[in-house]
């Protein structure tokens, strides 16, 4: 497997991965122009993908959808909740485009192992993924605001993980949104912290787990160099080396990390 976060934060989300037998993507939370010179930027295109997998309902992870659907015929799999928010919101998708992947699932896409698993979050039925091919394993995980033994169980002994590392608390809690807003990203249904994220990460870091990417990180509350020194910390107290073991690496929202091969 390849892979590649295109982009990750409150503005957009998308992630790409590939096999030998073709690619896919993870949520399509940016323009469909925008996603395409994403793909450029890896020598791909949208016509090159095969399958989108949508994990939510909400705009950051479902922007593209409706103009990437009717422009290039991509099959697309929610869970079935999911599909009735995304028509709710006039997003048409051809029936024969449209499949359903609802949660604790297990689908092969591509030559991978596909599982979905529900995260915590302020949506109907927000899902994400793990992928597992010739023994090496990707999980994706995000937009939830605890993570739960299941979740921890479903992804540990990954090689790789997308891991969410949203927000500095007293940045969240210093800064300039409403205190509502505030509640709900520090609910149980909004996101994790950078020292939340942490303490989950060292509960599912092996010996085989080799690359974390910080992800989904707050435009307002929190910034690459934070997140990445809370959450070294934090493993470095659990004896978990960010230099030799294992690498913490950096996502953005707009310019793709590079192709890491798993």
């Amino acid at each position: 497997m390849k892979m590649s976060v295109l982009a990750s934060g409150s503005t957009g989300n998308s992630t790409y991965i590939e096999t030998e037998k073709g690619s896919l993507l993870i949520d399509v939370g940016l323009s469909c122009k925008r996603i395409e010179e994403s793909l450029n930027t890896l020598d791909t295109s949208l016509k090159n993908i095969d399958a989108i997998l949508i994990t939510h309902e909400h705009s950051d992870h479902i922007k593209g959808l409706k103009v990437i659907s009717k422009r290039y015929g991509i099959p697309i799999y929610a869970n079935e909740k999911t599909w009735q928010r995304i028509e709710a919101k006039d997003i048409e998708v051809h029936s024969d485009k449209k499949f359903h992947f609802n949660p604790l699932e297990e689908k092969e896409l591509l030559g991978m192992d596909v599982q979905s698993f529900n995260v915590s979050h302020d949506a109907i039925d927000p899902q994400f993924y793990t992928f597992m091919k010739d023994n090496r394993k990707l999980s994706i995980i995000t937009d939830t605001g605890y993570v739960s033994d299941q979740m921890k169980g479903i992804i540990k002994e990954s090689d790789c993980l997308v891991f969410e590392s949203n927000h500095d608390v007293d940045m969240l809690r210093m800064g300039r949104y409403p205190w509502v807003t505030k509640q709900r990203i520090l609910s149980d249904v909004g996101h994790v912290s950078n020292e939340d994220a942490a303490h989950a990460m060292r509960d599912v870091i092996t010996d085989r787990t080799k690359r974390i990417y910080l992800s989904h990180l707050s435009t307002d509350n929190n910034i690459k160099e934070l997140a990445k020194m809370s959450v070294e910390q934090v493993l470095n107290q659990y004896d978990i080396d960010t230099d030799n073991h294992v690498t913490i690496s950096d996502t953005d929202k707009a310019i793709p990390t590079k192709i890491y091969q798993i």
